[in-house]
């Protein structure tokens, strides 16, 4: 598969490079960015850390505000950044900021029009992947994080595929989309009125009846505007408790829906990542 680089910049003995590919999942061209820590430059392979971002947000949000280059590059750790969502003038698209281009939910769409684009989990799942370990001296060693979109992203995708990812993470996740607002516009539109669909995309109902378990750290701002109608912490909370699953929930008191908090506690997810990484 043939992609474009776009931009490279050095970062913390690294790099930092933004490159454009043409999807077959997705049927259209889309972004992502990389970071690649110094550690390449020596032959190594190393583990990849994919970052899922919010509504309205693109590659450039978390690899510009998180601050996490400086860590990674300790670490030896690439972080591959991916676009929320399929786009273009012929991707289909909403008013709303949370429906359409932007808003894709990791979801592979089942309903017109979305259905022919918005394939975002097939795309996390395998075709970005396969695509970035074909490309960059990276191992198959996977951790996923995201932030509130991206948060429910990287959880459900991780729950629903265990065996491929070492860890999980996510700030400000959209915990129970099922009963928040912005989830039931999204899964109503991309997967239909049947809500036993939606239960497979839903990290408090992946959690409750979970069996097999991957490492999981989720972290929330106790000011966050969206925290009790949109995010839900305290249901992902209690479904972690009926299956026992090993999941460390921090509430921070203070701390908003802004890269301020994410960039305040990125740190300690990298390392979090990179004890199962190197597990």
């Amino acid at each position: 598969m043939t992609i474009e680089n776009l931009s490279a910049n050095k970062s913390f003995g690294g790099w930092h490079k933004q490159y454009s590919h043409q999807s077959l999942t997705l049927n259209c061209s889309m972004r992502f960015a990389i970071y690649l820590p110094p550690q390449v430059s020596s032959g190594e392979k190393v583990p990849v850390l994919y970052w899922l971002s919010g509504l309205t947000c693109t590659d450039e949000n978390f690899m510009q505000k998180a601050a996490a280059q400086r860590i990674a590059a300790e670490l030896g750790i690439a972080i591959v950044a991916p676009d929320t969502s399929p786009r273009g003038e012929n991707v289909a698209d909403d008013e709303g900021y949370d429906l359409g281009q932007g808003a894709g939910f990791y979801v592979n769409a089942s309903q017109a029009p979305w259905d022919r684009h918005y394939k975002m989990y097939d795309y996390v799942v395998n075709e970005l992947p396969a695509l970035i370990e074909a490309t960059f001296p990276v191992s198959d060693r996977r951790a996923i994080s995201g932030h509130s979109m991206g948060g429910h992203g990287a959880l459900t995708i991780a729950m629903l595929n265990p065996q491929r990812y070492t860890s999980m993470s996510a700030f400000s996740p959209i915990c129970n989309p099922m009963t928040a607002p912005w989830g039931k516009k999204a899964f109503t539109a991309y997967l239909g009125k049947d809500k036993a669909t939606w239960k497979n995309h839903d990290a408090s109902e992946l959690m409750r009846q979970a069996t097999q378990f991957v490492p999981a750290k989720v972290d929330q701002g106790g000011a966050d505007d969206f925290l009790v109608e949109q995010l839900k912490p305290e249901v992902l909370e209690a479904a972690a408790k009926v299956s026992g699953y090993p999941l460390v929930l921090a509430i921070h008191e203070g701390y908003d829906h802004s890269y301020y908090f994410i960039s305040s506690f990125i740190e300690e997810h990298l390392r979090f990542h990179a004890t199962h990484l190197y597990k």
